[in-house]
């Protein structure tokens, strides 16, 4: 009699190609995936397309498909999709959260991008961040708000299929909050850092694959620094400049890979 496994989701087969499962949950999804072949089918493919992008990436030699080389070569030179609809996607995720605490947007006012950066506009859930990361501040400041941080990246990725990077040594989380956005849930997390001392970590799936190399530049009185890995966004918020915090999101990019 065969032993019963847990139910495999589609968050499993994300981190089996990832390589985010133990060696005895892989055990259980590669059986999984011996009864299922068109799940296994699938699975072959995402593995084929995640390490000729790797390869294509570093420069090594690669007998993968010329549309992956000269995808990964695009994303390398830092070529993004427009985002279609971005402006309505921002305006939905905050109406949604208006019930959790984003009042405060009325407060804050329009965000405004600095005119050094203006001619290349940041994907639109950068603004979503830095209207998290404010919106974080406003919490800290609630008693009648309390602090969850109590952080398990594994429950985070098994719930939202978000694959948070680690940590960097010294970083402290004060809060971890999921908010709604116009592509599912996304994270919020509160850090204190003896460099940086207060800044937020924000994760989302923004709706497409895409690679981006981190980039940092300045939205009101705040610095926000962005990368995508895959289907997975990230930006990291604080009053540090862009080049510190820059360097920050690059050293939290190389722990996803």
């Amino acid at each position: 009699m065969n032993d019963a496994i847990d139910p495999v989701v589609e968050a499993d087969l994300d981190a089996y190609v990832d390589d985010q499962l133990d060696a005895g949950r892989r055990i259980e999804i590669a059986r999984y995936l011996s009864h299922h072949p068109e799940q296994a089918a699938r699975v072959m493919s995402d593995l084929q397309a995640r390490d000729e992008l790797r390869l294509a990436l570093t420069g090594m030699h690669s007998k993968g498909s010329p549309e992956t080389s000269e995808a990964a070569r695009r994303l390398e030179r830092g070529l993004m999709r427009n985002r279609l609809l971005g402006n309505l996607q921002r305006v939905a995720a905050v109406a949604v959260l208006v019930g959790i605490g984003w009042l405060a947007h009325a407060g804050f006012g329009p965000l405004t991008i600095s005119e050094v950066v203006a001619s290349t506009p940041p994907p639109a859930y950068v603004a979503d961040a830095v209207m998290a990361h404010k919106t974080s501040l406003v919490r800290a400041g609630m008693k009648s708000q309390s602090e969850v941080n109590s952080y398990d990246p594994a429950e985070i990725r098994a719930a939202t299929a978000i694959t948070m990077p680690q940590l960097l040594d010294r970083w402290i989380v004060n809060d971890v909050q999921l908010f709604p956005s116009a592509f599912g849930p996304s994270v919020e997390m509160e850090i204190r850092s003896d460099e940086m001392k207060r800044l937020s970590l924000f994760a989302v799936r923004p709706g497409s694959f895409d690679v981006v190399k981190p980039k940092a530049l300045r939205i009101d009185d705040s610095t926000a620094a962005y990368f995508q890995i895959g289907d997975v966004a990230y930006a990291l918020v604080s009053d540090a400049s862009p080049a510190d915090l820059e360097i920050v999101a690059s050293q939290l990019a190389k722990t996803l890979y």
